[in-house]
C-alpha cells in the first residue's frame, strides 16, 4: 500500500494547522509554506477536511483556516481516511466490507496475512493524534521564502 500525495500532503497541512491550533486562523498561503504543500492543491485538500469537521474555516480580513478539535482529539487514521479513503491494502480486506468483492475470500489461504497488514497499519494510525506529531522538536527543514505554487 502506498499513501499518495493527497495523504502525504492533507497529512503535512494538519499538522501546521496543529502547531498553531489556540493561535488564530492560517491562510492557504501561511499553510502551504509550512508544510511546502503547493497553494493550488492545498485547496483541494482542504475542502474533504472541512466537510469531515476536521478543519475550520474563518471569513474576514484575519480569516483562514483552524483545526476543528484540539490536536489531542485528531487521529492521524482520521486524517488518512479523508484524504485516502478506507484502509485497504488489499480489495479483499478493506476496511469498506462492500469493497470487499473477491470471489475466493472465503476459502482464500493467503487472506489472512493481508487482514492481519490492515490490522497492522490501522492501529498504527489510530493510536497516533496530531498532537502526539508535533511534541516532537521540528526537523531542520530547508530555509525558503517561497510558496511552492505547481501542482
Amino acid at each position: 500500500m502506498r499513501v499518495s500525495t493527497r495523504g502525504e500532503y492533507g497529512m503535512r497541512a494538519m499538522v501546521a494547522l496543529a502547531h498553531h491550533y489556540g493561535a488564530g486562523p492560517l491562510s492557504i498561503a501561511d499553510i502551504a509554506r509550512e508544510s511546502f504543500v503547493p497553494a493550488a492543491y492545498l485547496e483541494q485538500l482542504i475542502a474533504p477536511l472541512r466537510r469531515a469537521g476536521i478543519v475550520e474555516s474563518r471569513r474576514g480580513a484575519h480569516g483562514g483556516y483552524v483545526l476543528g478539535r484540539a490536536p489531542g482529539e485528531i487521529r492521524v487514521g482520521e486524517v488518512f481516511r479523508v484524504m485516502e479513503g478506507p484502509i485497504a491494502p488489499m480489495d479483499c480486506v478493506s476496511e469498506d466490507e462492500s469493497a470487499q468483492t473477491c470471489p475466493l475470500i472465503d476459502g482464500c489461504e493467503t487472506r489472512p496475512v493481508w487482514v492481519k497488514l490492515r490490522d497492522s497499519i490501522i492501529d498504527a494510525i489510530d493510536s497516533q493524534t496530531l498532537a502526539d506529531l508535533i511534541v516532537a522538536p521540528r526537523a531542520a527543514r530547508p530555509e525558503t521564502d517561497r510558496v511552492v505554487t505547481t501542482v
